[in-house]
């Protein structure tokens, strides 16, 4: 049974050479920049893959009156350790190797930008918090952050169910940002 090119007709031998020819040099590219990737060292900055170790990560302090914002945080510092083999997160403090404990300081929504009625149309959420990252082997602090502001900015619309989505998907953003950095940070701290 023949195949039908686009034109409706049976390709030619020429399309057929073609064809394969593309297919071989995409194929010879890829392999190409496969072994050029592994060859120049290039490591995913997403993933510790040296010895197994295990981090106690504490619930965080809320002191906003946002409630299960610490839970929202602590579920997305969790998918990012995830992305590690070699990470585990583990419930309790005995024989962890590191503990990441944090406070969220402040939730904000301040006014920016106005129109022409003078009625706010964006808004800048503003979140604060401050975290450690510490070896509980040696008690030396490998990361400590005594502040930090995240902003993201929403839309403000006429519908209120419309804006409190903007602004429910604007604090997503902050936190798989923040966790995000966390996960990074400490990375660099453990492979020292």
């Amino acid at each position: 049974m023949e195949h039908l090119n686009t034109t409706g007709t049976t390709p030619t031998q020429t399309e057929r050479s073609l064809t394969l020819k593309l297919f071989v040099r995409c194929s010879l590219v890829l392999l190409v920049t496969s072994l050029i990737l592994a060859s120049c060292g290039y490591r995913n900055p997403y993933v510790y893959s040296g010895p197994s170790k295990s981090i106690y990560l504490t619930t965080w302090k809320n002191r906003t009156n946002l409630l299960q914002l610490d839970s929202k945080i602590y579920q997305s510092l969790i998918k990012w350790y995830q992305k590690s083999g070699s990470l585990h997160i583990t419930k309790t403090k005995e024989g962890a190797d590191y503990i990441l404990a944090g406070e969220i300081v402040s939730y904000n929504i301040p006014s920016l930008t106005f129109d022409a009625n003078n009625s706010t149309s964006r808004v800048n959420l503003t979140l604060t918090v401050r975290y450690v990252f510490k070896d509980l082997k040696t008690e030396k602090i490998l990361l400590e952050k005594s502040r930090e502001v995240w902003t993201e900015e929403y839309l403000v619309t006429a519908n209120s169910n419309e804006t409190r989505d903007n602004a429910d998907a604007a604090l997503e953003i902050i936190i798989d940002e923040l966790s995000q950095r966390i996960y990074q940070r400490s990375l660099v701290q453990i492979a020292e």
